[in-house]
């Protein structure tokens, strides 16, 4: 497993891929435990090294995004969760840049209507921040609900977005 850190516009983020692609793009200040929580859950047994080079993309990809000139990413992915988690991440990359959807909406694009809470649970389990548009997710009533980067970013986000053309250029 490759792992860097770099810098970015919102803080540093930390990024660890497979041979597969992108596994793991943490947040700065993200509630959750990390990339050593992430490992000791879904790959307790990788051995890590701190290793830019086939991360070079992501990394080119991600900031391209934070300065609001990428509207897509094209990378490969490898996306660890469970099978109800990774439905929830495929109807996340639907999301249109520049869109929102409720957790209610997600939870009828994946057929489990029922499920908006387990819906946000696997949301805020999104390995792969900001690649997986967790942060287009807003509670029905508008409100912007929970983020692992906190509501700050989410807010400056989803601002960001709104801001730019599905093109990248300002409006």
């Amino acid at each position: 497993m490759h792992v860097t850190c770099f810098e970015s516009p919102i803080g540093t983020l930390t990024l660890a891929s497979t041979s597969k692609g992108l596994a793991y793009l943490g947040l700065p200040r993200a509630n959750g435990r990390g990339l050593a929580g992430w490992l000791k859950r879904f790959a307790p047994a990788a051995r890590t090294r701190e290793d830019a080079a086939p991360n070079r993309a992501v990394i080119e990809q991600v900031l391209e995004f934070l300065r609001g000139e990428r509207t897509q990413f094209d990378l490969e992915l490898d996306l660890f969760g469970t099978p109800f988690q990774k439905r929830v991440y495929r109807a996340l990359r639907k999301i249109p840049y520049g869109a929102t959807r409720s957790y209610a909406e997600i939870a009828e694009a994946i057929d489990q209507a029922k499920a908006v809470r387990a819906v946000g649970s696997a949301n805020g389990a999104n390995p792969i921040a900001l690649v997986v548009p967790c942060h287009r997710v807003i509670a029905s009533g508008g409100k912007l609900g929970g983020y692992g980067g906190g509501l700050g970013l989410k807010a400056r986000l989803l601002a960001m977005e709104r801001t730019r053309k599905t093109d990248g250029r300002l409006l």
